[in-house]
């Protein structure tokens, strides 16, 4: 066994204390331990042989909150923790690698799946990649192995803005989210495939980006890291 990815991941949405515990404890199960079950079973393999290479995919979530996403903030930045932890435990193994991979929103049917305790139609951010993209950059990651791999832009200039203005970038990503759930459509509360499978949205993509056509995403970044600079000369000068 060479190569092994983790990639086990379900989402709920809605107010922490109003999204039933059992189901952020779920998210945290699959998201979290779900992993850890996975090297537990292959490291084992990985030493035996003397080589092997995890492919953990994070999300850009293991370095941005998610507000009305607790659980699943929570199961992402243990994940990072959990990552980090193994490597250095690992480091006397030059020939097994853990590498975390740290995409954007993918344009899947993850968001429809997710368990919702809004009430409101739920999408997501205006910038989603082509889950083909992470695809490729895990065999690539499989071929050359390296630590951490952020997939698209988006996800580099959401990690870098997280890490010079913490306090601003999570403030804007409540807002937007609540200025989001104020206007939506109204639906009904769903546990989504949190506890069982779903028989809906079961093609590769969810419908929300443009596959194929990373490009296009380009004006968008090119917005978000122009309010990023004018944020960090406000900062320089107040």
């Amino acid at each position: 066994m060479d190569v092994w990815v983790n990639n086990a991941g379900v989402l709920a949405i809605g107010e922490f204390d109003v999204t039933p515990m059992e189901v952020s404890e779920q998210v945290v199960k699959t998201n979290l331990l779900g992993y850890m079950h996975g090297a537990h079973a292959v490291l084992p393999y990985f030493k035996t042989q003397g080589h092997g290479i995890l492919i953990n995919n994070i999300s850009i979530g293991g370095f941005l909150p998610v507000p009305f996403g607790a659980g699943y903030s929570a199961a992402k930045f243990g994940l990072r923790g959990f990552s980090a932890a193994l490597k250095a435990e690992l480091r006397h193994l030059p020939n097994i690698h853990v590498c975390d991979a740290f995409p954007g929103f993918l344009d899947t049917p993850g968001m429809q799946h997710a368990a919702n305790y809004t009430g409101k139609v739920l999408k997501p951010g205006p910038i989603v990649y082509d889950p083909s993209r992470l695809a490729n950059e895990m065999v690539k990651l499989s071929i050359n192995p390296m630590a951490e791999k952020m997939v698209g832009s988006f996800s580099t200039l959401m990690r870098f803005s997280r890490t010079i203005l913490p306090g601003l970038t999570t403030a804007i990503a409540g807002s937007v989210i609540r200025t989001y759930l104020k206007h939506a459509k109204k639906t009904e509360i769903t546990s989504g495939n949190v506890f069982n499978p779903v028989n809906f949205g079961n093609s590769v993509y969810g419908g929300w980006g443009i596959p194929g056509k990373p490009k296009a995403h380009r004006k968008y970044i090119a917005l978000g890291a122009a309010v990023l600079l004018s944020a960090l000369l406000i900062k320089k000068n107040a």
